[in-house]
């Protein structure tokens, strides 16, 4: 290579390398250098290693230990549905909130997992070289085959190996292909909830204050994950300093951010901002739905406390995420970089001839993708069939089949590998109910028919003597899948038990598919194959100019965000990055969303209302970091994420370092509320090491 292209590479990575509060880094590859410059802090492997094996994803969100004896923290609406599936119509434990008053009295959650990452194997080389020479189609089915291949060998492995005894397995795919990991975890099934505050200050401010700041939420809660029937030893634990951070005070976040696109090309971008309308329209109306079920009576609001909760949240998100997608200076920003990152690959005529063109091998896989957009969306993607009772009825008709081929040839969501989580699933008593599955199920058969026609065979198969109310009631009214043991004795007696169930469910997910598998087969053949592999050819001209000073798009794994306490400018007025209890009780209006419990009403004389209660950082989050830790460079937890401020919904596509930050719980109301609220004495000394 030229020193002249070496140069002109130098100059784009220069451009285009981010800032060290930016970014969502793996463990193996945590810029240390430029955090010590920006933010003045060492960071070492000791360090990395304490925080890395503290911090635990569970369904959906993180969380850290905070004790020796499993211990978790993490934000209250991660454990609502744990709370939810608790309850009963007597006892509300989402609003009511929940504390044990002693370890035996800790519940488990039916359906709540705990993962810690124990090590990271780069297995790059062995996917590339299984699919070498093969062309897209082969390649694409080749490379799963070796991942599960690879997963499934990871877990025998460990099975037999003394020291660390048997683990979960996850291929992770970093770079849209550009690199392969195996992450080998301790997995905890057996997880309790210990305490959860009231849902009305745990989520104070409701939808209205949803990503905004100023805040007052003390959305955290606390699990113990257990081993064997006792509490899990977890010596690398956390403490909590319940000081809490100062101003400008470097903070690192600790967790796993779901999902980013960041690394999508310009026309990957068009393709998102095409499609994002018609899940925001169904979200929508679905929430008016919901809202309307509340409405009918005192156990109805109950019921569709925590879906709508969730609904809400997921609106706000795909609506601003809409929006970026929607600001010209984000497409520009995006055109700019791709142009860059094409034209150092034009400029060296080695890298240009083992790249050719991706970028419009992915332009063509969109093409494609719009003729199968709706019915993928609506048949295979389950949009059209919005019911946990057809999930489960799905999950037991293809399970029970794929389950009876060998491994590699299964679809990849029923490897070996996951199976135990599906049969946890399955078998957990999770609360149905009727009037919603109907509601849902009735709704999705409904914008179905609207959006694929009614002459679509399906649709027409489906609805030519039912309407979608009908349908759905007769599904649900004659269906026994609400019950666990049922659905575990399907399981268990497999596929010829599934072939012979007269039930009405069982017999929809068999009627559909055929064709939802066939749909599923066209989109990996014309779209998911090629776009692999033009992605992966992306990831290695990119790897050319940058190495792996850019970082990969969050994937749902562990990462590391370095960043600092402190606000920012809105409308050219400061926002101060602390909240304090006094302004909770200014804002309480006494109704619902801001009402403060009574609890705390009948203490408020003993409130310090000078304590800390939100604050904000310039932490890189999405979500998933939900329930991460904030902790400081002393390895110490000094917040709480819970949720970002509107601008931060954009970083699912780029990153503000004007205006994106992150919004924690503070430590000083942990305490405060556990001491006078909630008379929680020994979890507070649990928490401080026996103090």
């Amino acid at each position: 290579m030229t020193m002249r292209v070496l140069a002109f590479m130098a100059g784009v990575t220069a451009a285009l390398t981010a800032h060290a509060d930016e970014g969502m880094w793996p463990f193996d590859n945590v810029p240390k250098a430029a955090i010590k410059t920006q933010l003045g802090v060492d960071i070492d492997q000791a360090w990395l290693d304490k925080v890395r094996t503290a911090t635990v994803r569970l369904s959906g969100c993180t969380a850290s230990f905070v004790s020796p004896d499993g211990l978790l923290l993490t934000n209250h609406h991660c454990v609502a549905s744990c709370l939810s599936n608790l309850s009963t119509p007597q006892k509300n434990l989402l609003a009511d909130g929940f504390v044990a008053a002693n370890r035996s009295g800790e519940r488990q959650c039916p359906a709540q997992l705990a993962d810690v990452l124990l090590s990271m194997e780069d297995i790059t080389a062995k996917v590339n070289a299984a699919t070498s020479g093969l062309n897209e189609k082969a390649a694409n089915e080749k490379r799963k085959k070796t991942l599960t291949q690879l997963e499934q060998a990871c877990e025998e492995a460990s099975a037999k190996d003394k020291s660390t005894g048997a683990l979960k397995c996850e291929s992770v795919t970093l770079y849209d292909g550009g690199q392969y990991f195996l992450y080998k975890y301790k997995r905890y099934t057996d997880v309790r909830i210990v305490f959860a505050p009231e849902q009305s200050i745990a989520a104070f401010g409701g939808d209205p204050d949803n990503f905004q700041f100023p805040r007052w939420c003390l959305d955290m809660a606390m699990l113990r994950a257990y081993d064997n029937g006792k509490p899990a030893a977890t010596p690398n634990h956390l403490r909590i300093n319940f000081a809490g951070p100062a101003a400008g005070e470097a903070a690192f976040v600790s967790g796993h951010p779901g999902s980013t696109e960041r690394l999508l090309t310009v026309s990957q971008l068009e393709e998102r901002r095409t499609s994002a309308p018609l899940s925001l329209l169904r979200a929508s109306e679905l929430r008016g739905r919901y809202i309307q079920f509340g409405k009918r009576d005192e156990e109805s609001q109950r019921i569709v406390q925590d879906p709508l909760n969730g609904l809400e949240n997921s609106i706000k998100v795909r609506r601003k995420q809409l929006d970026a997608l929607l600001n010209d200076k984000l497409i520009e920003q995006k055109t700019r970089q791709e142009n860059a990152l094409r034209s150092a690959v034009t400029a060296s005529g080695e890298l240009a001839t083992r790249t050719g063109d991706p970028w419009r091998d992915i332009e063509k896989a969109n093409e494609a993708f719009d003729s199968m957009e709706l019915p993928f969306t609506f048949i295979e993607g389950g949009m059209g069939f919005n019911s946990r009772l057809f999930n489960y009825a799905r999950a037991l008709v293809r399970g029970t089949t794929e389950r009876e081929k060998p491994n590699t040839d299964r679809l990849p969501e029923y490897a070996d590998a996951r199976l135990p989580r599906l049969t946890q699933q399955l078998g957990a008593a999770i609360p149905i109910y009727p009037d919603l599955e109907k509601l849902t199920l009735s709704f999705s058969l409904e914008r179905m028919r609207e959006w694929l026609g009614p002459d679509h065979p399906l649709v027409r198969q489906l609805l030519s003597k039912d309407s979608p109310d009908s349908l759905a009631a007769r599904l649900i009214d004659g269906s026994r899948l609400a019950d666990s043991t049922v659905r575990s004795a399907l399981w268990k007696d497999g596929s010829a038990a599934i072939n012979a169930s007269t039930d009405p469910m069982i017999q929809l997910a068999r009627s559909v598919d055929a064709e939802a598998r066939a749909i599923r087969k066209r989109y990996e053949d014309e779209v998911e194959a090629p776009v692999r592999a033009a992605t992966e050819r992306i990831a290695a001209a990119r790897f050319a100019v940058f190495g792996t000073r850019v970082y990969p798009d969050a994937t749902f794994t562990l990462r590391l965000n370095p960043g600092s306490v402190q606000g920012w400018k809105e409308g050219g007025a400061d926002v101060l990055p602390f909240t304090h209890l006094n302004r909770a009780f200014e804002r309480a209006t006494g109704a619902e969303p801001f009402r403060i419990p009574d609890s705390w009403q009948k203490v408020k004389s003993q409130l310090d209302m000078n304590t800390p209660f939100n604050l904000t950082t310039n932490n890189d989050i999405v979500g998933g970091n939900s329930g991460s830790a904030l902790i400081n460079a002393r390895g110490e937890v000094v917040g709480l994420l819970f949720d970002g401020n509107i601008h931060s919904i954009s970083g699912a596509f780029w990153f503000d370092t004007e205006k994106n930050r992150a919004v924690a719980v503070h430590p000083a109301i942990m305490r405060e509320a556990l001491r006078k609220v909630y008379r929680a004495e020994g979890l507070l000394k649990e928490l401080s090491g026996g103090k």
